[in-house]
C-alpha cells in the first residue's frame, strides 16, 4: 500500500504580509516608550433581580426595623414599669382563681395598686418571669408594676396563723376552727381526745378546716413517737396512749412550764404506790366531757360521784385523755422529776407548793387559805379591784370549810351550798373557777391573749 505524499504548505505570496493591529504610530520617541492605556472593560449586561430574592430582602429589612422598634418599646415599658406606683400604704389584695391577666390588671387598678392596667398587661406578657398566680397577696406601698408582677409570679401569699393553747379539748379546738373566718369547709367529725397537737399553725387563704385538723393529727403522731422513744424506763405507762392520758392531766393541773415535770412526778409516784391520782380536772371531764369546764367550782357530791374519769373513784389512769396535751407536757411525763412528792397545792403566786407527806401538805394548804383570806379582805376594802385568776392553777372553792386536804392537788372543794354561791358556813365563796375555757372568763376570747405571759383573766361580771 502506498501512502500519499503530502506536500509542505506553500509560503504565502511575497506580496502579502501578516496583518498587525492598528495602532497609532508614535509621534515622538518619548511617547513610544510610554505604556499603552488599557481599553475600558466591557459593560456588563444589566441583570434583572428575581422576585424571591427581593421579597426575602424586604422581609429582612422589615424585621430589623421591627426588632429595633420593639427593643425601644420594651425599654420604655420597662422604665415605666419600674416607677413607683400610686399605693399609699401596704395593702392585701385577693386574686380570685381562674383570673386572666386583664382581669388581674383590672383588680389591681381598682384596689389602687397600679395606675395603668394596659402597662401591667404588657409588662406581664413580655417581661414576666412566669404565670400570674391567684391567692391573697400583700403589696407594699408604692409598689411598681414590676414589683406587683414579681409578687404574683413568686406566689408567696399572705400567711395566716391560728393558735391552739395546750390543754384544750378536741371539741374546743373544733369550735375555735369554726370561728375562724379565713378557713373554709366543714370538719367531718370531732377528732378523738388527745389526738391533736396544740401549737400555732400557719395557712393560706383557701385552706380548709379539715386540712388543719389533719395537720394537727400528723404532728401529734410525729411528736409522740419521738418522745416515746426517749422516755424514762421508770415511767409506769405501758403505751403511747397512756402517756398522752397522763400528760393531759398534767397539762390541766398546771400552766407553768417549770412545774410540769414535778407535777408529772407527783402522779408517777402515786401510780407506783397504787394511790388514786385524785386530780380535779378528771372530775370535770367526767361531768361535762369535751366542753372542758363546769364554769363553777366542783361540789363535794361531784367528787364522790362515780364516772369513768373520776380519779377519786377509779384507780390508775382514766380510760382516755381529758384534753390535748402539748409537747412540754408529753416531755414531762416521759421524763418526770425524780422526787418523793405526793401532793401539791397553789401557793398564791401562780405556782404550787409540793409535799411528800400529808402533814407537809396540810401546812401548805393552811398557807394557801391564808393567802385567799387576805385576797378577799383586800377586795372587800377596794370594791373596784379586779380579781384575776390563772385558769390553769386556780383553786375552785379553795379555802372553804369542809376541804379535803388529802387530795393530790388539794383543791379543797366546798359543800353543795356552792350551787347557791355560798360556803358551807354561809361565808362568801371565793371568786375562782376550776377552768375558764368556754366561759365568760375564757382568755381565748381575747384575741390579744399572749401565750407567753402569765395566764390571767378578768373577774367574772354579773350579766
Amino acid at each position: 500500500m502506498f501512502r500519499r505524499r503530502q506536500d509542505p504548505p506553500s509560503p504565502p505570496p511575497a506580496s502579502e504580509e501578516p496583518s498587525l493591529p492598528n495602532r497609532p504610530s508614535p509621534r515622538s520617541p518619548s511617547e513610544a516608550i510610554k505604556p499603552t492605556v488599557a481599553p475600558p472593560p466591557p459593560e456588563r449586561p444589566e441583570r434583572r433581580r428575581g422576585g424571591l430574592l427581593a421579597t426575602i430582602s424586604g422581609f429582612l429589612t422589615l424585621g430589623v426595623v421591627l426588632a429595633l422598634g420593639a427593643l425601644i418599646g420594651l425599654t420604655l415599658i420597662n422604665r415605666q414599669a419600674s416607677e413607683p406606683g400610686p399605693l399609699a400604704a401596704d395593702k392585701v389584695v385577693v386574686i380570685p382563681s381562674r383570673s386572666g391577666t386583664s382581669e388581674i390588671a383590672s383588680i389591681l387598678a381598682r384596689e389602687g395598686v397600679i395606675e395603668h392596667p394596659s402597662l401591667f398587661e404588657m409588662s406581664a406578657r413580655f417581661g414576666g418571669k412566669g404565670p400570674l398566680k391567684h391567692g391573697e397577696y400583700m403589696f407594699k406601698a408604692h409598689a411598681s408594676v414590676k414589683d406587683a408582677i414579681e409578687t404574683l409570679t413568686n406566689g408567696r401569699q399572705v400567711q395566716h396563723a391560728i393558735t391552739f393553747p395546750e390543754g384544750l379539748t378536741s371539741e374546743q379546738i373544733v369550735a375555735r376552727l369554726n370561728d375562724n373566718d379565713v378557713l373554709s369547709g366543714e370538719i367531718a367529725e370531732t377528732p378523738p381526745e388527745g389526738s391533736l397537737l396544740p401549737d400555732t399553725y400557719k395557712f393560706e387563704r383557701g385552706a380548709t378546716r379539715q386540712q388543719i385538723v389533719n395537720l394537727m393529727r400528723a404532728k401529734q403522731r410525729e411528736v409522740l413517737n419521738q418522745i416515746w422513744q426517749r422516755r424514762s424506763a421508770d415511767v409506769p405507762v405501758k403505751t403511747p396512749a397512756e402517756m398522752v392520758t397522763l400528760a393531759s392531766i398534767v397539762e390541766k393541773e398546771t400552766g407553768r412550764a417549770d412545774e410540769r415535770p414535778r407535777v408529772a412526778g407527783v402522779f408517777v409516784n402515786r401510780l407506783q404506790k397504787r394511790m388514786k391520782l385524785q386530780s380535779d380536772p378528771t372530775i370535770v371531764y367526767g361531768l361535762v366531757g369535751g366542753r372542758g369546764t363546769l364554769g363553777r367550782g366542783i361540789l363535794r357530791s361531784e367528787i364522790e360521784r362515780a364516772t369513768p374519769y373520776n380519779t377519786y373513784v377509779i384507780e390508775g389512769l382514766p380510760p382516755g385523755p381529758i384534753a390535748n396535751p402539748g409537747r412540754a407536757a408529753l416531755e414531762a411525763v416521759a421524763n418526770p422529776s425524780r422526787t418523793k412528792d405526793l401532793y401539791f397545792v397553789a401557793d398564791g403566786t401562780g405556782g404550787h407548793a409540793f409535799a411528800d407527806s400529808l402533814e407537809g401538805h396540810q401546812r401548805n394548804v393552811t398557807r394557801w387559805r391564808q393567802v385567799e383570806r387576805s385576797r378577799q379582805q383586800s377586795q372587800q376594802a377596794d370594791p373596784t379591784a379586779v380579781d384575776k385568776v390563772d385558769p390553769n392553777t386556780a383553786e375552785p372553792n379553795a379555802g372553804q370549810p369542809g376541804a379535803i386536804p388529802g387530795r393530790s392537788s388539794a383543791y379543797a372543794p366546798g359543800s353543795n351550798a356552792a350551787l347557791d354561791g355560798g360556803a358551807a358556813d354561809g361565808g362568801a365563796r371565793p371568786k375562782a373557777f376550776d377552768a375558764s375555757e368556754g366561759t365568760r372568763l375564757d382568755p381565748l376570747r381575747n384575741k390579744t391573749f399572749d401565750l407567753g405571759s402569765p395566764k390571767t383573766v378578768p373577774a367574772l361580771r354579773n350579766p
